[in-house]
């Protein structure tokens, strides 16, 4: 009698499964009672977590007034500016925090930084890859210290790039990077530190003084089919976080002014910039580059495409920039032996521009 009470009660003899949406949902109202309860007329949610409102209130401003930030201490600006989308990770904490605490106050504040990080970096979490493109263009520090410089080069010739950059070339590694790549580029030119390696002719080929005493930055006409492109292959001066100094960028500023100028007086109207320019789209300091062209990444890519360091990449410092033709995807590539990630992008080149 007892178990027929039972079976009736649970109109189940315990063979049935449960319904899969019934634990899903159990475990949710658990969440949420726990979380949640006692809030309902408690004055407390308003006075608890106001630290932690505050802290989200300062993140919503530096994110707001982040190009106003000086840079006369340690180059602060350049440097918030350079691993800005981070702060982004604070958010979910003070989240589980203002939970924790129970505190309306906190949860109210976090949606202001919220809402100003969204504004600043949402659109690059979209797939905004196209399947378009007639030219494909790649670049990577190859770093000078690589172990295994034919295997770089095979791995970054198997892309598919029509034309390839390479910066940081040892002197006494050329030849082994020509070698290995003489099977997949026609054409090629090597200036100094960086290079350039096309299947398309090469002309026009020189030196671009940036101010660094010795060759980090060359240009090249491209004679593609659609048409001709000027690439431009840079390498900025690196930049270090001291603690006596801060960030230590100002050569690096420097070089971005001359770079900037070069470009500037390009005569052509269809211009590729390739390199590792040691800095991010956000860093004001490299305004002299970033006004006139166009990241691929963030018109045509898909997430932030951070290319450093390549064990656990936090920045994208490796750029591939355009003016006069049309970003069609961007994209990085897998791991050489360099402590920077390949990047590469394909573009449009429209035959009737001029």
């Amino acid at each position: 009698m007892a178990q027929q009470a039972y079976m009736t009660e649970t109109d189940s003899d315990g063979s049935e499964p449960e319904p899969r949406g019934s634990r899903t949902r159990y475990l949710f109202d658990r969440l949420r009672t726990h979380l949640f309860h006692g809030w309902r007329g408690d004055p407390g949610i308003w006075r608890r977590g106001i630290v932690l409102g505050v802290i989200a209130l300062l993140l919503a401003l530096v994110m707001l007034t982040h190009s106003r930030i000086p840079n006369r201490v340690g180059n602060l600006g350049s440097l918030t500016e350079t691993f800005l989308p981070w702060v982004g990770l604070l958010l979910p904490v003070l989240l589980v925090l203002g939970l924790v605490r129970k505190s309306a106050t906190a949860l109210i504040a976090l949606l202001l930084p919220g809402v100003v990080w969204l504004n600043l970096f949402g659109g690059l979490l979209t797939d905004k890859t196209g399947s378009g493109g007639n030219l494909v263009v790649a670049t990577h520090n190859v770093n000078a210290d690589n172990p295994d410089p034919a295997g770089t080069a095979r791995d970054v010739a198997g892309s598919g790039a029509d034309v390839l950059a390479l910066e940081e070339l040892k002197t006494s590694a050329v030849p082994v990077y020509v070698k290995a790549l003489a099977p997949t580029y026609r054409y090629h030119s090597v200036q100094g530190t960086v290079g350039v390696w096309s299947k398309y002719p090469l002309s026009s080929v020189k030196a671009v003084d940036i101010g660094m005493g010795w060759t980090r930055a060359m240009r090249a006409t491209v004679t593609a089919p659609a048409g001709q492109v000027a690439v431009y292959v840079a390498h900025l001066p690196s930049v270090r976080v001291k603690a006596n100094a801060g960030f230590t960028a100002r050569q690096r500023d420097q070089s971005a002014v001359a770079l900037g100028e070069a470009i500037a007086h390009e005569t052509l109207q269809r211009v590729v910039l390739l390199g590792d320019l040691n800095g991010t789209m956000n860093d004001r300091s490299l305004t002299g580059v970033t006004a006139q062209l166009r990241s691929t990444q963030g018109a045509a890519g898909n997430g932030f495409g951070f290319s450093w360091p390549a064990a656990f990449p936090m920045a994208r410092i490796d750029q591939i920039m355009v003016k006069g033709v049309e970003p069609e995807s961007s994209w990085t590539l897998p791991k050489t032996g360099s402590d920077h990630l390949p990047v590469a992008a394909r573009v449009k080149v429209d035959a009737s521009a001029p």
